[in-house]
Formats: structure tokens, C-alpha cells, sequence
């Protein structure tokens, strides 16, 4: 819970102090790696002393590394996505999220097929591998400096430009995007709850795989579908011109996982009627279908969901928008999920009044299947929530809107210069007298335009005429005589 809040300090430090590059290269060698190293160091007796240090413990666990796991989250994603030129390889940043969630998969099925196999072995191995491992990917991350494209911060909070308010992109409109996978998430986070309550009542499969090892499934299936996805599907839809909207993705996500869970009910009564026949138990791999279900619905719920946390939100909030992503993948579907259960905890309990339902015979006197039933309602009701064109085209305008920032700079405001909006003038007014009536003279103005009007009717502005004295009109009346006489003469010779 605490790695999906501490994302928002992340964002702060990226989009306002330091940009993505040096923020995340401080949550890796600040936070994490002496989080991870802190508790290496707590499996080798005596290394610390004779006691044992809880206090170091906690640190390390709730402190360093979660909050140092929030930073990378919500940096590491952003700044991959921003090496792509935001107008000309639009195209691939739905690719690129596939593969990037696919890679976070990758380091779970490793950690979830070795560190175990490793703990039984040498308990301090299994933590010194994975310091090893962060250390080695910082270093290569570290150094690619040269090959990055490193945009700098914002400077504060929505940025120093010249960009009118109304026309960047509230994070409360961002939060109401990424919430429509709240439904898929509660769904997901059954993975590690509710099917391990389900799987320890069922047997082994090969005598050596138990549920614990099931979670293997989700990675494998994210790794596979995200393989044909990002490479196939998405290029294929791409060459003719189909482009599947966002919510359709995060209902076709929310489907899988309703399939998922109906898939679950079909497994909740396999094990009651074998057990009401003859107490006998099923085999933990007929939960398969469910693990792989839900790795599928991933590919199009959760990598979309980062992927329109960048391209929806404006160019200045990338990361705090991919912060609020985390929060809705993560923080915001275990707060429901926890309440949920507290809710459904009833059935939960067998026909003692007992949670302790890990044996056959009392899980069978339990109704986990009502509380299936209600998850098959939250993802329904999102899958019903994502296909209405309101909610479509609310998102897709989002998506316009922000490829329209992307392709429309804005200008940066001068430190010293007044605090206006398109509507001020760009050369300010020295004079107050003249700051008072220049809307009478030509003003050129940031967005270009030009404002003129007729000066007729100031007269405060209209200079005075001298009047003529009257001792210098027979001076004129001469000229005006002489040149009189200098024009008849002429005629008469042209007549001549």
C-alpha cells in the first residue's frame, strides 16, 4: 500500500525539482538499493550484532524500499515513453507500454521461480541476489545517460509557461480516466487473496506445485499475450488504420477478468461436489484458466492505463498523472478490496463461526462462491461503464486535447514579466497614460492578433491646433494670389 501512495513524492520531485532522469537515479541508489541492502544485511547472524535489529528491519521494509519503489514507479515509465518523439512515433507508445509491463513481468516470474528455490537453500542469497541485480541495472541505466533524451522540470507545479489555464489538463480528469480500471484491479488482486484461499483446499499438481507457485501462470500469460500483442495485434490494427479506443481496451481487460472469476465459480463447484461425493480433493491446476485470464485482461487494462496517463495528461504533469495511474491500478482497488472483504467476511467463516477454512471440510461449509459472485458484478459493471459512448468520448477527447498541447508548445512567461494571459500585450506600456487608452493604437499580442480602433473621440489624446494669427494671412492670400497668376499665364501660352 505504501509503494502505490509514495509515487505523488515522486511526481513532485520529477515534474517540479529534478526531472525523471535525476529523480530516478536518486529513488534507486537513496531509497531502494539501502532498503533492499538493509535487509540483506539482517540475514547474516551477528553481522549486526548479538540482537537482532528490528528497528533497522522496519526501516528497510517500510521505509526505504517502499518509498523508493514509489519514486521509480511513477519516474521510470514516464521516461521511457518521453524517448519517443511525442508527434512522429505517437503510434508506438502503445507498444512500448506493452513491452515495458511485459519487462516488470519478467523480473516477477524470476522472482517468483528463484528466490524461493534460493531461500530454502541460503536465505542471505536470496536477498543479496536481488541487491546484485539492482545495482547492476542502475549502473546500465546510468550508463545510457548520453543516449537519453533528458527534458528538464517543470520549475512548479503546472509549469512556467504562457499556456492559458482552461487548456491544460486537470489531474482530476486524469484520476477519472485511470479509475475506469478500478473494477479490473479489485478483480486482479484476487490473484494473491481469494484464489490462494480457494487453492490451498485443492491438491498438488506433479506433487510439488502448489498454489503459492500458481501466481507463475499470471506472469508467463502476461509475457505471452503482451508478446503477440504489442507485436502482431497492435501493428496488424495499425496498418489498416484501426485504432481500438482506450475504454474498449479496459472493458475487453474488464471481460477477461469477469471470465476469470466465472471461470473460478466453475472451480468452486468442483470442489464442492467432489468433496460431497467422496471427500475427495481436485487438482489445483484446474485454477489455470483463471491465472491466464487474468494475465490476458492485464495487456489491455493495466499497460493501457499507463499508457493514457502519459498521452492524456499535459506535458508538464507526465509523472504526477502516471502517479495517479499507480494509485488507481494499486492503493485505490486494495483500500476497496480490504473493505469488501471486511463486508463479506461472513462468508468466509465455516459452520463454526471459524475463518479457518484451509481444511476441505470447512471451506466446504463456507460460501466463498457469494463472494465470487459479487466480484463477477464490480467487473461486469465495468466492462458496462467502459462501452457507453459517453464515457468514450470523454476519454478520447482528453487524448485530442493533449496531442494538441503536444503539438502546440507553449511559450515560457519571463520571471519579471506580469502575471497576464494570452490577452496581454507583449511590449508592456511604459506610461500609464498611455497603458489607459492603448486599446486606441495597434497592439500585437501573443496569440498573434491585432487590435486598432480610431483615436477621434479621445480628446485628451487629440493634439490642439494652433490657431493661425491673423498678421500672417495676407502672406498666404499673396501665395495663394501669386500661384493663381502663375496658372493663367500658363494657359494663355498653351492656348498660344
Amino acid at each position: 500500500m505504501i509503494a502505490y501512495s509514495t509515487p505523488f513524492l515522486g511526481a513532485f520531485m520529477a515534474d517540479v525539482l529534478w526531472g525523471d532522469y535525476i529523480t530516478t537515479l536518486f529513488g534507486l541508489f537513496v531509497f531502494t538499493i539501502p532498503g533492499v541492502l538493509l535487509l540483506a544485511l539482517t540475514t547474516i547472524p551477528h553481522f549486526l550484532g548479538e540482537e537482532f535489529h528490528e528497528s533497522l528491519l522496519k526501516i528497510g521494509v517500510l521505509f526505504l524500499w517502499p518509498l523508493g519503489t514509489g519514486v521509480i514507479k511513477s519516474t521510470i515509465n514516464v521516461f521511457g515513453a518521453k524517448q519517443h518523439h511525442p508527434v512522429l512515433q505517437s503510434t508506438l507508445i502503445g507498444s512500448y507500454y506493452v513491452n515495458f509491463y511485459m519487462c516488470i513481468n519478467i523480473g516477477a516470474l524470476a522472482g517468483i521461480a528463484i528466490i524461493p528455490i534460493l531461500a530454502q537453500q541460503n536465505v542471505a542469497m536470496a536477498y543479496f541476489i536481488p541487491l546484485v541485480l539492482l545495482g547492476c541495472g542502475g549502473l546500465v541505466f546510468f550508463l545510457g545517460t548520453p543516449l537519453y533524451v533528458r527534458p528538464p522540470p517543470a520549475g512548479k507545479l503546472g509549469g512556467n509557461t504562457a499556456r492559458n489555464t482552461s487548456s491544460r489538463m486537470p489531474l482530476q480528469r486524469i484520476f477519472c480516466i485511470c479509475s475506469l480500471i478500478v473494477p479490473f484491479c479489485v478483480g486482479y488482486n484476487q490473484m494473491p487473496t481469494t484464489f490462494i484461499v480457494q487453492g490451498t483446499v485443492m491438491n498438488k499438481a506433479f506433487g510439488f506445485l502448489d498454489v503459492a507457485s500458481m501466481n507463475c501462470l499470471d506472469a508467463i500469460s502476461v509475457l505471452v499475450f503482451g508478446y503477440l500483442t504489442a507485436n502482431y495485434l497492435y501493428p496488424w490494427l495499425s496498418h489498416r488504420g484501426i485504432k481500438i479506443p482506450t475504454t474498449y481496451k479496459f472493458a475487453i481487460g474488464s471481460g477477461l477478468g469477469a471470465l476469470a472469476i466465472v471461470w473460478s465459480l466453475v472451480v468452486e463447484h468442483m470442489i464442492h461436489a467432489a468433496y460431497e461425493k467422496d471427500g475427495s480433493k481436485i487438482n489445483v491446476l484446474w485454477q489455470a484458466p483463471a491465472y491466464l485470464l487474468v494475465g490476458w485482461g492485464e495487456i489491455f487494462a493495466v499497460s493501457t492505463s499507463y499508457e493514457v496517463a502519459f498521452t492524456a495528461s499535459s506535458p508538464d504533469q507526465k509523472v504526477f498523472a502516471s502517479a495517479t495511474n499507480i494509485f488507481c491500478v494499486g492503493g485505490l482497488p486494495n483500500l476497496l478490496c480490504i473493505v469488501l472483504y471486511r463486508a463479506c467476511s461472513v462468508w468466509f467463516q465455516n459452520s463454526h463461526g471459524s475463518t479457518k477454512i484451509d481444511r476441505i471440510e470447512d471451506y466446504a461449509t463456507a460460501k466463498v462462491s457469494n463472494y465470487f459472485m459479487v466480484l463477477l458484478g464490480i467487473l461486469l459493471l465495468g466492462v458496462v461503464i467502459n462501452v457507453q459512448n459517453g464515457v468514450r468520448d470523454f476519454v478520447s477527447n482528453a487524448e485530442a486535447q493533449a496531442a494538441e498541447m503536444v503539438r502546440t508548445p507553449a511559450l515560457r512567461k519571463a520571471k519579471l514579466s506580469r502575471r497576464g494571459d494570452e490577452s496581454s500585450p507583449l511590449l508592456t506600456p511604459k506610461s500609464a497614460r498611455y497603458q489607459k487608452y492603448v486599446g486606441q493604437f495597434p497592439v500585437l499580442y501573443k496569440m498573434g492578433s491585432m487590435r486598432a480602433g480610431t483615436s477621434l473621440g479621445q480628446k485628451s489624446l487629440i493634439q490642439p491646433s494652433k490657431p493661425i494669427k491673423y498678421g500672417k494671412m495676407p502672406k498666404i492670400a499673396a501665395s495663394q494670389e501669386k500661384n493663381s497668376n502663375s496658372t493663367m499665364n500658363l494657359g494663355r501660352l498653351n492656348s498660344a
